[in-house]
């Protein structure tokens, strides 16, 4: 008799686990597929890769249906298996023998070796498999949506509101994952991943986090004669200048350089009665929380690289270009006229001289360090915020594992600080710098 059960159970046990390595072979080729490659099979015409393409569309909803699936699939195949054992074997034995068999063969059987063989030719897979997934996907689907919607009324009274908009799987954390992995399996150069980073943040990041504080932006007061305005601003080194007048909250336009620089080869131009607003250009003022990809955006589309911040009251808190957000992503971009002096400045002993207008992301990128970059700008204010205070000149505190030494204050303000390498539990030097 326990022969007869066992030969009834063992055909549909071999069908389930089948269709639950085909499952999580699909799920598995699905998100590791090359985008560009299935874009390109789908303009040639294939159509596993346009199925594959609209699914990923919908990359939630996709995945979360293939998710449910499997588990019915495994839950299923669990539950008949232990049907058919508590009766062959009753008592514990059964369960047990169950749980022990089905452990083996879905791990090893229905995830181990179906993911491991659709990892080595994910595109192939992906589209052998994309009919099949896509019925999957349609039946599955508001299930999955169901399923979405239940866990998000479930947090809410915990505070915690998600739109159904809101990407539950978190993609932007999973592909940051998936590079920090790379990078330390040595495969992704860190000048690489600070790129990939760089691009992930700008949707995280505000414009108050890049722009030049209005402390550190040359303006010009367009009350200033004609000449010594024109004198000002081929001085400066900036191609972009705020003019102000009667207040440097008042900003009335900005002088692009190259406008100046075209009136200037006439021969004929009279620099004492030269009509310097007639030149400058509508300021274009922007909030201090305007998202970075945002604003990015926007300078892309009005094709303009130079914008005023200014705070909820109105008042002037500093500008940002193209430049700064590039900046973010590549790093720090030089030209010929550009200073040398980046105010961070290795010393032999190991210990980092920087100013205290540096900030922490720029500093962790010369000096691959690993400071927060999500409480404070600068270093001078990272410092601040920990230590509650403004601190003296020559005070010394440990923060984050580095021990910061105030080298120089000015008034209210920290401008120089000196900062050593990561520390271990026992005070040596993790890094030298």
């Amino acid at each position: 008799m326990i022969a007869a059960m066992i030969a009834t159970l063992a055909p549909a046990l071999i069908i389930l686990l089948g269709i639950g390595a085909l499952i999580s072979a699909a799920e598995t080729s699905m998100t590791a597929a090359s985008r560009g490659r299935m874009h390109q099979l789908e303009r040639e015409g294939d159509r596993g890769a346009a199925r594959v393409n609209r699914m990923m569309g919908d990359q939630e909803n996709m995945i979360g249906a293939i998710l449910l699936s499997n588990n019915v699939v495994n839950i299923g195949a669990s539950a008949l298996t232990t049907s058919v054992l508590a009766v062959a074997f009753p008592g514990p034995i059964g369960v047990v023998a169950s749980t022990v068999i089905m452990t083996v063969l879905v791990v090893v059987f229905g995830e181990i070796l179906p993911k491991t063989l659709a990892i080595t030719r994910p595109e192939v897979v992906a589209r052998t498999l994309s009919l099949p997934t896509w019925w999957v996907v349609r039946i599955f689907g508001p299930l999955a949506r169901g399923a979405q919607w239940i866990v998000r009324q479930t947090l809410r009274p915990f505070g915690i509101n998600l739109s159904m908009e809101t990407d539950v799987l978190a993609a932007h954390e999973e592909i940051r994952g998936a590079v920090e992995y790379h990078h330390s399996e040595g495969v992704v150069e860190s000048r690489d991943r600070r790129m990939l980073g760089g691009v992930l943040d700008l949707s995280e990041m505000d414009v108050s986090e890049v722009m030049v504080h209005r402390k550190s932006v040359e303006m010009l007061d367009a009350g200033l004669p004609p000449r010594e305005l024109v004198r000002q601003a081929l001085d400066c080194g900036h191609s972009r200048l705020p003019l102000w007048r009667d207040d440097q909250d008042n900003i009335v336009g900005v002088l692009h350089v190259r406008d100046l620089v075209k009136v200037m080869a006439q021969t004929d131009v009279n620099l004492d009665v030269l009509d310097i607003m007639s030149l400058a250009r509508k300021p274009w003022f922007t909030p201090e929380t305007t998202k970075l990809k945002d604003q990015l955006n926007a300078f892309l589309k009005k094709r303009n690289h130079f914008a005023l911040v200014v705070d909820e009251y109105g008042g002037l808190q500093g500008v940002v270009s193209l430049e700064d957000i590039l900046e973010e992503i590549v790093g720090e971009i030089d030209d010929e006229h550009d200073a040398t002096v980046e105010g961070v400045k290795v010393q032999p002993d190991g210990w980092v001289e920087t100013a205290g207008t540096v900030t922490v992301r720029d500093l962790n990128r010369a000096l691959d360090w690993d400071l927060p970059d999500d409480q404070a700008v600068t270093i001078a204010g990272l410092l601040i915020q920990e230590v509650e205070k403004i601190p003296e000149e020559g005070e010394t505190f440990t923060v984050f594992n580095h021990r910061f030494e105030v080298a120089r204050r000015r008034r209210n303000q920290i401008t120089e600080l000196r900062v050593s390498p990561k520390m271990d539990a026992d005070g040596g030097w993790i890094d030298s710098g």
